[in-house]
This record gives C-alpha cells, sequence and structure tokens, in this order.
C-alpha cells in the first residue's frame, strides 16, 4: 500500500515573515562585512598602491650596456613604483618602470633600444597621432595621442627610445619626464 502524499503545512495569517525578519536577516550579514571592509581600508591601507624597488631592474639594465638608463630622481613621495622589469630581446633590451601617480593613476616608463619604428606601435597603438612638442633638460619630446585615453611623451634618439604613456594629465606625464632631467 502506497503512503498517501500529505500536502506541505501552509502558515496561517501573522505566522508569515515580516519585512522587519528579512531586514534583521540581512543586517546580522551585511553589517561584519561592512566593519570588515572598513577595517582593511582604514588600519590596513587596503587602498595603497603596491611599492616594488625599481633598483633591481635599473641595475640590470645599466650592467647589461644596451642604452644609457636615465633614471627618474626627486619624485615626490605620492609617486609609487608598481613594476620594474629589465628584458633583451633579439631586437634589442628593454626597461618598464610602472608608477602610481599622485592622482593615483597608472603611468609607465618605456626605455628601449628595439627600434622606435617598431617600438612605437606596439606601445602606442596603430592609430597613434602626434601632436606636438615638449621641451625639458632631457630634450625635446614628441606629445602623442595614444590608444583610448591615454597621452604619450617620445624622447627618440638613434640608440634609446623613451617613452612615458598613460592615462593621466599631462603635468603628471611631463613630471616624471623632468624627473629624467
Amino acid at each position: 500500500m502506497d503512503p498517501v502524499p500529505q500536502e506541505a503545512p501552509r502558515l496561517r495569517r501573522g505566522e508569515e515573515r515580516s519585512p522587519r525578519d528579512m531586514f534583521v536577516s540581512l543586517a546580522v550579514l551585511i553589517v561584519p562585512i561592512a566593519l570588515l571592509l572598513i577595517l582593511y581600508r582604514t588600519l590596513l591601507s587596503g587602498d595603497a598602491p603596491i611599492t616594488v624597488d625599481p633598483a633591481p631592474a635599473i641595475q640590470e639594465a645599466q650592467q647589461a650596456g644596451a642604452f644609457p638608463v636615465l633614471a627618474p630622481k626627486g619624485l615626490g613621495d605620492d609617486w609609487h613604483t608598481s613594476s620594474a622589469t629589465f628584458k633583451r630581446q633579439a631586437t634589442g633590451a628593454t626597461l618598464r618602470l610602472g608608477y602610481v601617480d599622485p592622482d593615483k593613476d597608472p603611468i609607465q616608463l618605456v626605455e628601449s633600444s628595439v627600434p622606435t619604428a617598431s617600438l612605437l606601435p606596439g606601445e602606442l597603438g596603430d592609430s597613434a597621432k602626434a601632436l606636438g612638442n615638449y621641451r625639458n633638460a632631457a630634450g625635446v619630446w614628441t606629445v602623442y595621442d595614444a590608444r583610448p585615453g591615454e597621452k604619450a611623451l617620445v624622447l627618440a634618439s638613434p640608440n634609446r627610445t623613451i617613452l612615458v604613456v598613460g592615462k593621466t594629465d599631462m603635468s603628471n606625464l611631463e613630471a616624471l619626464a623632468t624627473a629624467l632631467g
């Protein structure tokens, strides 16, 4: 004999959950999460960019002797080095230093012995357009409108090309270029 299926019990009026009960249940979850987020951001500096030491990559580039290396000097404490790599390729060598500027925008400094004609399309995109010039102690830089939202400063010489590129104000790009001396 088959058991007779029973109906699921129904709650009577007044026994169901109220909106207040749902709010209390959510508050039990949201309050600890909010406290952990506040703790992470304030006490543990969760929003601060990770800073790396660029000295080993700069030293490796200098020892390689592929091009004269210019290291930024005099950047304020509000500039953070976020990455630093040196890489040799068949066409030349490249030093890349990534920075977070005072406005919390990313900027990349690229110094390379790769020929400028092949370096620029790879770094700035195929549709990069020269907009004008910027002059400082290091020389005359060409200002480029690079990938969408990016601007770039390019200083080209026969044996080295320097790029300062990022999605930031021109003043921050110029500050990094000026720090190269």
